[in-house]
């Protein structure tokens, strides 16, 4: 991936950068600000890509899944996550009430880039300006909001989930609330010196430049007690109700499947549908906008139409619609397509460790795989 990163949106970029990953250095690297992650989190958020299509790719290039299992296990999570989401309610706390919450806005100088720890704020720079943020990165922004700051988990998760192009609320929330102690058993924190570890920085008399007692027992800095509450807007384009042949069927994609080849062998229209009241509930930025727009141009024929499924169901009169599962189309109607996954193991597990222990069995017992 370039230094500026750019993510491209060409299926053909996209797959050579599957095929050109080497995860060998994965789990030695990846808590390092500039570890060797694969930067595929963008196209697997929006499903042009699967966390199975991954595993397949790592297989046929060679790469051992046992001694890759820290890159396995990461490519795990986002499906766990998304798991939870179909079978919980995650925009409340979800094992616990999120301890010590003194506000429900965001801390003015995370909002606006000047916490004085000076490789946050330039990772957040970064976050506004690509979309993008290391994860590591994400976990100390959560952890100076939620617990230093003591905001409420959920508005600085929809800041965040507005600005990334690889924005999953699942992933995001889920671990938003896991920092903050509200879908975990203990609060993460982490101190200057762990900063400075693993970001590669010497910076030195902070605020959080501290033990971790101290970290956990001090009040909240004075820097962080102003808050803000924002509001994010989408601003969706003004389109037509698309040209439809009502004879063929009706292929709905949306910002989370814009996969390429879903039925690319069914002749059929395809509508890239962008709900108002699905983005008044997610709202993400511009740049988020562009770059799902773009990647939807990877599927032949697509026509973008910015309005209500209702609205669309109508238009399309005696066409058959399909779509595929996913928990924020409950309301579509027509025929329901499985997601691919990376395992066959479904249904809510408290922790990752129990599902992946499920999933560890399944992928490397699985003979297609070179494990």
């Amino acid at each position: 991936m370039n230094a500026t990163l750019e993510f491209p949106t060409a299926i053909e970029v996209i797959k050579n950068i599957v095929q050109q990953y080497s995860p060998e250095n994965y789990a030695r690297s990846r808590n390092y600000i500039d570890g060797e992650v694969s930067y595929l989190s963008p196209y697997i958020s929006r499903g042009v890509i699967s966390t199975k299509y991954v595993v397949e790719q790592l297989v046929k290039n060679g790469h051992s899944l046992r001694q890759n299992e820290k890159f396995i296990q990461e490519l795990a999570w986002r499906d766990y996550w998304q798991q939870i989401w179909m079978e919980k309610d995650i925009d409340q706390d979800l094992k616990h009430p999120q301890p010590k919450v003194e506000n429900h806005g965001i801390s003015s100088v995370i909002y606006n880039e000047n916490t004085s720890i000076d490789i946050l704020d330039s990772h957040l720079r970064e976050l506004r300006m690509h979309g993008y943020l290391h994860n590591h990165m994400r976990m100390y922004i959560a952890m100076l909001t939620c617990n230093i700051g003591k905001s409420h988990w959920k508005l600085p998760a929809q800041w965040m989930y507005y600005h990334l192009l690889d924005h999953d609320w699942a992933s995001n929330a889920l671990s938003w609330q896991w920092v903050a102690g509200a879908n975990s058993n203990k609060k993460y924190f982490a101190n200057q010196s762990n900063i400075n570890k693993y970001t590669h920085t010497f910076q030195k008399e902070t605020y959080l430049d501290k033990t971790y007692e101290e970290l956990e027992q001090m009040g909240t800095p004075l820097l962080l007690t102003d808050f803000v509450v924002p509001e994010f807007k989408t601003h969706l384009p003004e389109t037509d109700l698309p040209i439809v042949d009502t004879s063929i069927p009706t292929f709905t994609y949306n910002s989370y499947n814009l996969d390429p080849n879903w039925n690319d062998d069914v002749n059929g229209n395809r509508i890239l549908l962008l709900e108002p009241s699905h983005f008044e509930k997610y709202p993400v930025s511009d740049r988020v906008l562009h770059f799902i727009i773009e990647l939807s141009k990877n599927i032949e024929g697509i026509q973008v139409f910015a309005g209500e499924f209702s609205a669309l169901e109508k238009h399309l009169g005696d066409s058959s619609i399909y779509y595929k599962e996913h928990p924020t189309v409950r309301h579509y109607k027509g025929t329901q397509e499985e997601r691919e996954w990376i395992s066959n193991v479904k249904g809510y597990y408290p922790s990752f460790f129990k599902f992946w222990k499920y999933v560890k069995k399944e992928i490397f017992n699985n003979p297609n795989y070179e494990a």
